[in-house]
């Protein structure tokens, strides 16, 4: 039910945190099931164990998630524009999509990926740019939660249920290799090529170099982008295309459990080792659509656009799902932001009339710095509401962005969420709740976020900051990582016993506004994507002349935070200057992880600061790097205090060249 006023969002609010057993029914209600559920929501955080993920919602309901986000649609708005693609290249022609088309196409790759082997419990892999086939694989994941064996619209006795996992474009062949390896996925679908700005990203020669170390693979569907020269190997390769054209456009969906599977995320964590984010059907349906609805207003005229790639959160919560949920017509722009100019952006706003846009700060800063003569040029007058995703966005940006996108008209409203929780947690309601600089200000109905105090216990005055957890459950939050329930129970809920504690710190004023300030673990937010500094420790140490390293986030104009590197040579080990060094390892990086993760810069140092217990005091190295010289806080625990000092001198003789 959407939030319209002030007045309804303190109701609706209330009776959520009073009454929610009721409230969630009333939510629920709105959505096509195929059988209704037998209890709202089971366990809480003080429940988990390591033998079963106790949370539940809408157990014992049976449902679609595309039955929602397209059959119902069809009923009503068949012709309705689902989709405007954008290409990557301004002179080549754009593409749309009605509802109706596009469950045509979900249907027909539906019965490709069933023809190919795909069944129940299997994990299919995307490795897909932003084209519409990436979201239309994704919906075909759960169009594959259908009948088996499909054609000519006649429903099979058996049904099978697919979950996807979609990879970032931009990963490295380890990167890629390591999902596949931990999803034991059984069909990958990518690229011949992909574009983005002047630059062709050979997904097709990456996917073959991981799939060398990757034995559960059977087949690899290949979507025909650029049309270059690919590698086939024998009968596991097949054009998209050409399979499509065999399939039929009919395929009826299964009934899916409430608490069955969706799709698992990697995200990085503070060790090595992505984690794959596990997420059920029935509770992300209905998170995600109703954070949508609320959090961005949209209305049935309105064009939406979320710049995100699919293969982050944000594009699966706010491109793939919740806008197809709620019916709304949105663009999927394959580019980047600054090609073949900086006006790109604000071209395609004109071009396709957006009101509703979706962004991160770090494209914000970006753009803002090429300057204004880029945006001059566009009207932008059909804007009605900003949005910002991925990191905090510092108040600079945002009075940039209101200025002189928003020409000072539009509501900001500026979303903290996480790949964990499935959907925005706190946020303003467009032109509903007030927008605040630098303020994520109010959480969502269902939402009780609390601020912890060094006991342990809740702070319960404002005006205070500390790390931000959540009391009690919601219907969107991650049920485990995959394989791993254990790890899921120690990342979230060993820190604040009973709480779900989210990583980051934030301050919250004396109206209950909540500022988000920041990660407090090893995972560094580099242009709105998490980091493991673990993961790029392992590269960096790949490196023959580097023993050990240590890698931290510094602030960063651009991107938000950059990663740099303090490194140990090698026993003998001839390093050279630190440019070339720089120029070295960073290659290394962009192989194993992705260009993302580069390193800003690094410094050879003797030494890095330890506990007795061998942790090393990641905090002195951002002191270090960010000049506080004076403010290391207690150093009477390192092992070895002596190497400070040639750290403070490292950074300091860089600040001052």
């Amino acid at each position: 039910m959407k939030i319209t006023t002030p007045e309804v969002y303190k109701e609706q609010y209330a009776n959520s945190i009073k009454n929610p057993q009721t409230y969630w029914t009333g939510i629920a209600e709105q959505y096509e099931w195929f059988k209704k559920w037998d209890h709202v929501s089971s366990g809480d955080f003080s429940s988990l164990s390591p033998t079963a993920p106790p949370l539940k919602w809408f157990e014992g309901a049976q449902l679609n998630i595309t039955v929602n986000a397209l059959d119902r649609h069809l009923k009503t708005q068949p012709d309705k524009i689902a989709l405007y693609f954008e290409p990557n290249d301004p002179q080549e022609s754009a593409t749309t999509y009605t509802y109706k088309e596009v469950h045509q196409q979900v249907c027909r790759f539906a019965n490709v990926l069933k023809r190919n082997g795909l069944q129940k419990g299997d994990r299919a892999i995307i490795y897909l740019p932003m084209v519409p086939e990436a979201a239309i694989a994704m919906l075909v994941c759960f169009y594959m939660s259908m009948v088996p064996e499909l054609m000519f619209g006649v429903l099979a006795c058996a049904r099978i249920g697919a979950i996807h996992s979609v990879v970032f474009g931009g990963f490295s062949a380890p990167s890629l290799a390591s999902r596949i390896q931990d999803s034991s996925a059984k069909i990958l679908v990518t690229n011949d090529e992909g574009l983005r700005g002047d630059k062709v990203v050979p997904l097709k020669k990456i996917a073959d170099e991981a799939l060398a170390s990757c034995s559960s693979v059977q087949k690899v569907l290949v979507h025909k982008r650029t049309g270059a020269s690919v590698a086939f190997h024998g009968v596991r390769d097949l054009w998209l295309a050409a399979e499509l054209k065999k399939a039929s456009d009919i395929c009826a969906p299964e009934k899916m459990a409430a608490e069955d599977p969706l799709f698992i995320l990697y995200t990085s964590g503070s060790t090595g080792k992505p984690k794959g984010l596990l997420h059920t059907t029935a509770g992300y349906m209905v998170w995600t659509a109703e954070t949508f609805k609320n959090v961005f207003q949209c209305g049935d005229k309105d064009i939406y656009w979320c710049t995100a790639d699919l293969g982050w959160i944000t594009g699966h919560s706010y491109i793939a799902y919740g806008p197809m949920i709620n019916g709304a017509t949105q663009v999927i722009f394959e580019g980047i932001p600054q090609w073949p100019d900086g006006g790109r952006f604000w071209q395609i706003i004109d071009k396709y009339k957006v009101t509703h846009f979706y962004t991160a700060p770090t494209a914000i800063r970006a753009l803002e710095a090429m300057g204004l003569d880029y945006v001059r040029p566009y009207s932008l007058a059909s804007l009605k509401v900003l949005g910002s995703v991925g990191e905090p966005i510092n108040e600079e940006a945002w009075q940039w962005y209101s200025k002189n996108i928003g020409k000072d008209k539009c509501p900001i409203v500026d979303t903290w969420w996480q790949t964990e929780t499935g959907g925005i947690l706190i946020s303003s309601l467009a032109g509903v709740t007030p927008s605040i600089p630098t303020f994520a200000t109010l959480p969502m109905p269902g939402i009780e976020p609390v601020l912890m105090g060094l006991d342990g216990k809740v702070i319960s005055d404002n005006s205070v900051e500390g790390p931000l957890c959540i009391q009690k459950p919601w219907p969107g939050i991650a049920r485990s990582i995959f394989g791993d329930h254990q790890r899921y129970i120690e990342t979230y809920f060993s820190t604040f016993k009973g709480f779900y504690f989210t990583g980051d710190g934030a301050k919250r004023d004396a109206n209950g506004n909540f500022r988000i300030i920041g990660r407090i673990d090893d995972v560094v937010n580099v242009s709105g994507h998490r980091i493991g500094t673990a993961e790029v420790e392992d590269a960096v140490n790949q490196h023959p002349g580097i023993v050990e390293s240590a890698v931290i986030g510094v602030p960063h104009a651009i991107k938000g935070q950059g990663l740099v590197a303090f490194a140990i040579a090698a026993g003998g080990a001839v390093i050279g200057d630190e440019k070339t060094l720089l120029k070295e390892t960073n290659e290394i990086i962009s192989k194993m992880i992705g260009p993302i993760a580069k390193l800003e810069n690094i410094f050879v140092v003797k030494g890095l600061p330890k506990t007795r217990s061998g942790k090393i005091m990641r905090r002195i190295l951002r002191k270090a790097a960010a000049g506080e010289k004076d403010n290391l806080g207690d150093t009477s625990t390192l092992l070895n205090p002596e190497v400070v000092a040639e750290i403070l001198s490292k950074t300091s003789s860089d600040r001052s060249q």
